[in-house]
């Protein structure tokens, strides 16, 4: 469980970091997830999921 609140605090201070230095880029980002359609963003979001499962899975595998 620790090994999870970990992980989500690391994301948590990757996404400040883009979002500190680079703040433009990051609300133009914004706006085009906003613009796509719902299918396009959960492919997005579900090959995220899976290239995220198979780093840890090699890691700690």
């Amino acid at each position: 469980m620790s090994d999870l609140i970990v992980a989500l605090g690391l994301a948590l201070a990757l996404e400040g970091v883009a979002y500190a230095l680079f703040p433009g880029p990051m609300k133009r980002m914004i706006a085009v997830v906003l613009a796509s359609d719902d299918a396009s963003v959960r492919l997005s979001g579900l090959a995220c999921v899976v290239m995220g499962v198979v780093v840890v899975w090699l890691i700690r595998g």
